[in-house]
């Protein structure tokens, strides 16, 4: 047998070789992930920011006029998802690369998900809010 007969060698294990997954399970999702909301980010941090400086001494009825506003509140809302998921994957590989004990882990990344998902709830909450004039 020549070489070019023999099969290659794989340290991966015959589901991994189907999955087509690494030794995380999870292939490269979270980065890619990651990825696409640093791109919506970069894409809505210029309307955001514009947004911010029209309430810039502006009162609160002013500031809720604008706020108010159906393509800001659109913009907005996207803005705050957006960071909202990128915090908590960034996060989360913090905490998967930096903390060994399993059960610190588990919990840390428990406590990631409950607080990114408080902090989009309670922002999307205040912008639906001011859109809707209630």
């Amino acid at each position: 047998m020549s070489a070019a007969d023999t099969p290659k060698r794989s340290m991966r294990t015959p589901l991994g070789r189907v999955r087509n997954l690494g030794a995380a399970h999870s292939g490269t999702s979270d980065f890619w992930r990651q990825r696409l909301t640093g791109v919506a980010m970069t894409l809505l941090m210029l309307p955001a920011i514009v947004v911010v400086m029209m309430t810039l001494g502006s009162n609160q009825a002013g500031a809720k006029v604008i706020l108010g506003s159906l393509p800001i509140a659109v913009i907005m809302l996207l803005f705050i998802i957006a960071s909202a998921w990128h915090m908590k994957i960034g996060m989360q590989v913090v905490i998967e690369d930096y903390v060994h004990n399993e059960k610190l882990k588990l919990i840390s990344i428990m406590l990631n998900n409950f607080f990114s998902i408080a902090v989009a709830l309670a922002s999307t909450y205040a912008i639906i809010k001011l859109s809707s004039g209630v």
